[in-house]
């Protein structure tokens, strides 16, 4: 079956659908159902199932006599280490933290927060709690000490599990003093916590309180798995808030492991053995689906990765690790790319590696432009597919499944709906627009298995953030607009489509036109105030390297390209050239941020930014254009 005739057998069946599903999965007790729609708009998937996600993950593998089979290989440029980790050893390792974890008085129910660098222990970690009916909680590893602090409160965790430190190209992150500072602040106090101490930087450690992992786990009888109910939460990710309140993603077990196990073949293309390389971090939602569990629900071969696209040590060592473990298909940010493009425009580092064993390019987190997806096409000779999907939705709305039929690849769209996402675009008063009308993408509930069923303890909160706007629908909060072949075009956050005097523009629409131009390695644009227009559109531009003109030219030859290729109603005067672009460390552009400062309004340092001192940066810029007024 190609993919219209899977997306139509879901439509017509949707029950039938997800049931046929489930049957990929290990279960102690099937489902009787797949959807539980009684407390609705609180949907829930398999619920009266049971299972255990964890020995669905590990231990089944090695029943089913794969436990020589590799699970994770762990290469850290950053500290020169490399290692493999089987199905068998995976499991041994887990079972014992969770042993330790149960001894120390850890259940089913309790919460578990996370707060570890790239490395196999994270994984462990996640895997145990999982393994006993825990709820583990990751925050990013390095995450400033009052934003840990509100997780933990939300959480309320029993225990923590993290690091002495986590290592940036030439720094030491130093974890353990932002942990003790957050759980001074945090009104609630975990009972313990467990320090995986690296030589880097060792912590001091609180006795009574702290546990050094190896000692923690000393004479600690394994744990096996325990049964769970399909809609016992297997975790909770936290994900930013309009209000600086974090909203805690909640993610149950049965819907996860039917939808993750699904998106394996069916999106990615990825068979049992196969090596899939999702370069993320665990502590976003991609390390979550796409690091730790999904390839090992499957069965297939995960890689964790510890470093950076770029500067450990060069701009080549993503193709060294795809010829290295014999990649099949590569999942990062286009922001990452655009970093190697910047650097190695020509691509030099691509041709000394061997590269055959890559069959597909997967990007996401943010638009991918179209000059990227050329750039990574041409260079790669593989087909680059963008695909589109939110924290909240653990897994693709829209991509191009490869493993169901690889369709043609549109520049500028993520593809099309995937099965369980009855995607719709409305216009302000819930009418839904045609084809090429820009408006507010929704998905029609119920949302599939996989996604959140509410968030943590604030299922007001959940009701008001995505499903008020538009009654019936799941509010996504981006904009953009479908084709007549049914392929979505996401063209900003909702916020950013901007009015310039009385016409509805999108911010995304005049960055690609800026990163067709062949200085620009990257860009950003957002709306400022304007006493006439309403709002006015102003660019950023970062340079390739080696860029022969002046910035002067780039700026003026990028304003005129607006004009001819938008036309004069976009009214794109104004930009500028900088050195770099402030970013979250999943690869996020801050526009929101950059257009507080421009407009002169009260504004909040982002937690999850990259690197602070870029604002500073940013405001310097705007100063030389006139901004605040």
């Amino acid at each position: 079956m190609g993919y219209r005739e899977v997306y139509e057998s879901w439509k017509s069946d949707p029950e039938g659908f997800w049931m046929k599903a489930a049957e990929a999965i290990d279960w102690v007790k099937p489902p009787s159902r797949a959807l539980f729609d009684e407390n609705a708009p609180f949907y829930e998937w398999f619920k009266d199932a049971e299972v255990n996600t964890c020995w669905n993950a590990l231990d089944r593998h090695v029943e089913a006599g794969n436990g020589d089979r590799v699970a994770i290989i762990y290469d850290s440029p950053v500290t020169g280490k490399k290692a493999k980790f089987t199905y068998a050893q995976m499991r041994d390792r887990v079972a014992l933290l969770a042993g330790a974890l149960q001894a120390r008085g850890v259940a089913r129910g309790d919460r578990v927060v996370i707060y570890m660098p790239m490395v196999p222990e994270a994984v462990v970690a996640m895997l145990a709690c999982a393994r006993i009916g825990a709820i583990h909680s990751v925050v990013f590893g390095g995450f400033a000490a009052n934003e840990l602090a509100t997780r933990i409160d939300d959480a309320r965790p029993k225990a923590v599990i993290a690091a002495s430190c986590g290592i940036e190209p030439g720094r030491v992150i130093a974890y353990k003093p932002l942990l003790d500072g957050a759980i001074e602040m945090a009104e609630h106090k975990p009972d313990f916590c467990v320090i995986l101490q690296r030589e880097m930087e060792r912590a001091p450690l609180i006795e009574g309180r702290d546990f050094e992992w190896d000692a923690f786990q000393q004479g600690a009888a394994p744990a096996e798995c325990v049964t769970l109910r399909g809609d016992d939460p297997v975790y909770i990710l936290y994900t930013s808030g309009t209000t600086g309140q974090p909203k805690g993603v909640v993610r149950p077990n049965a819907g996860h492991l039917v939808a993750l196990h699904w998106s394996m073949k069916a999106i990615y293309g990825i068979d049992p053995g196969d090596v899939f390389w999702a370069a993320s971090d665990v502590g976003w939602v991609v390390g979550h689906s796409y690091i730790c569990y999904a390839p090992l629900i499957q069965g297939s071969t995960s890689i964790l990765f510890e470093g950076k696209p770029v500067g450990t040590p060069d701009a080549g060592t993503f193709w060294r690790v795809i010829s290295e473990y014999g990649v099949k298909a590569l999942f990062t940010a286009p922001t990452a790319f655009r970093a190697i493009k910047r650097i190695d425009p020509d691509g030099e580092f691509i041709a000394k590696y061997d590269l055959s064993c890559l069959q597909t390019l997967f990007l996401a987190g943010e638009r991918t432009d179209p000059d990227t997806l050329h750039w990574a096409e041409d260079k790669l000779g593989v087909p680059v597919i963008d695909h589109w999907w939110q924290t909240e939705t653990g897994w693709a709305i829209a991509a191009n499944p490869v493993g169901i039929e690889l369709l043609p690849i549109k520049e500028g769209s993520p593809g099309v709906p995937m099965p369980g996402y009855d995607v719709r675009v409305l216009d302000d008063d819930g009418h839904e627009l045609g084809a090429g009308e820009l408006g507010a993408i929704v998905v029609k509930l119920p949302l599939p298995p996989g996604t959140l069923p509410t968030l943590w303890q604030a299922d007001e909160r959940y009701r008001k953030s995505y499903l008020s706007t538009f009654p019936g629908y799941y509010e996504t909060g981006d904009a953009g607009y479908k084709d007549d072949d049914g392929y979505l075009y996401i063209m900003a956050r909702t916020d950013d489509v901007i009015n310039v005097a009385g016409h509805r523009l999108s911010t995304g629409a005049m960055e690609e036109v800026l990163a067709s131009h062949p200085d620009v390695a990257e860009c950003a644009v957002i709306g400022v105030k304007d006493a006439l227009k309403g709002q006015l559109p102003m660019g950023f531009l970062c340079l390739n390297a080696g860029a022969g003109r002046s910035s002067d030219e780039v700026v003026a030859e990028c304003i005129q390209l607006v004009r001819e290729r938008i036309g004069p109603v976009a009214a794109f005067k104004l930009a500028v050239v900088v050195e770099r672009l402030p970013k979250t460390r999943s690869g996020k552009i801050l526009r929101g941020t950059m257009a507080k400062i421009a407009d002169g309004e009260e504004w909040k340092m982002p937690a999850t930014i990259d690197d602070p001192a870029i604002l500073d940066e940013i405001t310097e810029a705007l100063k030389g254009l006139g901004y605040p007024k």
